[in-house]
């Protein structure tokens, strides 16, 4: 009988996870790619890479990533493939680089940066290379905040996202990096359509501008489009729908409030010349990343924009609808609440799994079971 009961207890118990762990000896993962059938590529904000088996669950260090300014919310930040990645194709990283200061200034400082380079999975011991460093990008700080930043790709570029650095003016300047999503060809060359490439004054290596701390892309094949998900003050957390050339308001524009009293943030909720959010959340989840899912493992997402959670620790699942004035976010869902977890990077296997990597330093497979 007690043997009965133990495995019936088992099974219950089983039966109402909502994921699997897979390991729990990663230090704090940033980023997630795919690089293999079952082969998982792991950024560590300390520096590090990490190589998962999903398959025989272990773990295996990769050498050769960048030397980073591991200090406040820098580190070794996005490591991502494009839809079109074959194996042994090139892996595209983002980081904050060190970088001497100038006078009057000259302390070491950090600006995020991008490169790519190449990973042979038969050498041993694994090893990247073909490095390219594609952009150091001009927002280079002393400020160990907001770095951004997340990578994403459409047909022919990669995009790529900086925060403000933790200096607000730097949303609406077009003279810096910083508080922008940046459009690149995927060699690193800046694309003559860009929306302010030849505009004296401006960098050319801009797409969009008037963000805050972009913390996770997402882009959308069958629509042609971005996605974007940052992080606001106290409140104003936003999902955007990114567009050419477009000023998504920071700070001139936020539905957040200042740390030390309960003002807004900047002059308005929202501005006739400023592109308004397609979802805002108050109060903030702090968004740590994004992804549309396309999978087959969850015939119900099909199209949701999915976002980890780290202030409010949980899996937040944005449906939304096509309308003729572009597409809106009908319901949202807030999964693993009881996980108790800071989730900060998503991604999917070809068969649709979720996989979700935390600060603690645990890889999950989420199950879609009941918690």
């Amino acid at each position: 009988m007690k043997i009965l009961l133990l495995i019936i207890s088992t099974l219950f118990a089983h039966a109402a996870t909502a994921h699997d762990v897979l390991t729990d000896k990663l230090s704090r993962p940033w980023g997630m790619a795919f690089v293999a059938p079952n082969q998982l590529l792991i950024s560590e904000r300390r520096g590090t890479l990490q190589l998962f088996d999903t398959g025989q669950r272990q773990l295996r260090a990769v050498q050769g990533a960048p030397s980073v300014w591991f200090d406040g919310q820098g580190g070794l930040l996005d490591v991502a493939v494009a839809a079109d990645y074959q194996p042994g194709g090139w892996i595209y990283f983002t980081w904050s680089a060190p970088v001497t200061g100038n006078a009057p200034l000259p302390e070491s400082q950090a600006a995020t940066a991008l490169g790519r380079a190449r990973l042979d999975l038969s050498q041993q011991p694994l090893q990247l290379s073909h490095w390219q460093t594609l952009l150091v990008s001009q927002s280079a700080s002393r400020s160990g905040q907001h770095f951004g930043s997340r990578i994403a790709f459409d047909e022919q570029h990669v995009f790529f996202s900086i925060g403000d650095r933790g200096t607000r003016e730097n949303g609406q300047s077009l003279t810096t990096h910083a508080g922008k999503i940046l459009r690149l060809t995927r060699d690193g060359r800046i694309p003559a359509d860009n929306p302010f490439a030849g505009q004296p004054g401006a960098l050319a290596e801009i797409w969009s501008y008037g963000h805050r701390n972009p913390q996770g892309l997402a882009y959308d094949a069958t629509h042609q489009r971005l996605w974007a998900i940052e992080h606001g003050p106290r409140g104003g957390d936003e999902i955007n729908l990114i567009r050419k050339g477009h000023n998504y308001g920071w700070p001139v524009v936020s539905w957040g409030k200042e740390y030390w009293n309960p003002m807004y943030v900047g002059e308005a909720r929202s501005h006739p010349d400023m592109t308004d959010p397609v979802k805002m959340y108050d109060p903030s989840i702090a968004p740590g990343s994004l992804l549309l899912y396309q999978g087959k493992a969850h015939a119900d997402w099909q199209g949701n924009l999915l976002a980890g959670a780290l202030k409010l620790t949980h899996l937040n699942r944005v449906t939304l609808d096509e309308t003729p004035n572009g597409p809106q976010a009908i319901t949202e869902e807030r999964l693993l609440t009881r996980l108790s977890e800071r989730i900060r990077a998503l991604t999917t296997d070809a068969r649709g799994r979720l996989y979700l990597a935390t600060d603690s330093g645990r890889l999950l497979r989420y199950s879609g079971r009941a918690e």
